[in-house]
């Protein structure tokens, strides 16, 4: 099965290949709108894509996770919204140097504001750059984190961890929303009958609806009977169809540590798609322990603990190129979790400069 058929309200896309840097992009169906996961070199991407994006979330700040913001500044410095980053501690002081880089003579009242969200262990910090202004940077505030969560849209939530990469690195498990769902026996043995009260219900749960009591209907011996519903939540509760919202989990770079291990297992168990990176093969094992990246080992390992759906390996070294094909030999699945491929490259590849229009070609044709 497709994980595109296992998610209701989003839908997944790996905008890169296997060597590229990574770009995890999900369309919120019901909103018309994105969230973006690492913004390395993402020129491929259309401007009305990143326009889109209502959400960027940065794993870690090294160039192929990072140096794609200044194409997303871009392509929407100039629209009339907020757009939300969320980063690990450091990332207000890098924005704010990236903002400081250009000069914001031109601004009109119009322009985007961003508010750049630092996430830390304990707390978010947040501070925002308006455009309008000139993008400074204007402090919000922090507030302490009582959970894991860090974004919520009426769609999904976004849940992280901070792992170690030598650096303070991001991890992440998108939720979807819950779904109604019904289960047609638990109405019978209710002693209901289904009609046009479960549309009801539904959109009631959703904080719209009508007014007014929920009229349900009942068998009451030969005769359906309406009765008003004095519990919708409770209602809901005794007939509802137990189904586990799908989720996705998205490793960027992190160390197979001991304590990376424990935050991997206990924020991304049982997601129904894990994309991770997946750096070296095995023979370059202790080059990984190293520079604190995942080796075909350590995948085979995370597979087998969090038990997902689908394993979409990405960010191979590029030092594999034309060989590619090795890590998936290397990769071991357990029962029951299914591994996805990816081709080597996605992007466009550069111009080479005998395929450039050349000035003197153009001079003598005229």
């Amino acid at each position: 099965m497709s994980p595109r058929l296992l998610f209701r309200h989003i839908e997944p896309v790996f905008c890169a290949g296997l060597l590229d840097d990574p770009l995890l992009l999900l369309h919120v169906k019901p909103l018309g709108r994105c969230c973006l996961f690492d913004c390395g070199q993402l020129h491929h991407l259309a401007k009305r894509v990143l326009k889109r994006v209502d959400a960027l979330f940065i794993t870690h700040a090294h160039m192929d996770h990072f140096m794609g913001i200044d194409t997303f500044i871009r392509h929407n410095h100039v629209s009339p919204r907020t757009a939300e980053i969320f980063g690990p501690p450091g990332i207000i002081r890098k924005m704010a140097g990236k903002f400081a880089g250009y000069d914001w003579n031109l601004t009109e009242p119009s322009w985007c504001t961003f508010r750049v969200h630092e996430v830390a262990d304990d707390r978010i910090t947040t501070a925002r750059f308006s455009g309008p202004a000139g993008f400074p940077c204007r402090p919000e505030g922090e507030h302490h984190r009582a959970d894991r969560v860090i974004y919520r849209n009426d769609c999904l939530q976004v849940e992280a961890e901070l792992c170690d990469h030598r650096i303070p690195a991001l991890i992440f498990r998108i939720t979807e929303r819950a779904t109604f769902l019904v289960d047609e026996e638990k109405i019978a043995r209710a002693g209901l009958v289904p009609g046009e009260w479960l549309r009801e219900l539904q959109k009631r749960l959703h904080g719209r609806g009508n007014d007014g009591p929920l009229l349900v209907l009942c068998r009451r011996g030969e005769d359906v009977v309406a009765i008003p519903a004095t519990d919708i939540t409770a209602l809901y509760e005794s007939i509802r169809r137990d189904a586990p919202p799908a989720s996705i989990g998205y490793i960027g770079d992190i160390g197979f540590t001991a304590e990376n291990q424990l935050k991997v297992t206990t924020l991304l168990e049982g997601v129904t798609l894990l994309v991770s990176e997946c750096s070296f093969l095995a023979w370059e094992l202790e080059k990984a322990r190293v520079s604190h990246h995942l080796a075909t080992p350590d995948l085979s390992a995370l597979a087998a603990k969090l038990r997902p759906r689908f394993v979409l390996p990405t960010h191979l070294s590029r030092t594999y190129r034309g060989r590619s094909n090795l890590l998936y030999g290397e990769l071991a699945m357990p029962p029951g979790v299914s591994l996805l491929r990816l081709p080597e490259h996605l992007t466009p590849r550069p111009l080479l400069a005998g395929e450039l229009p050349r000035l003197d070609r153009m001079m003598s044709e005229r």
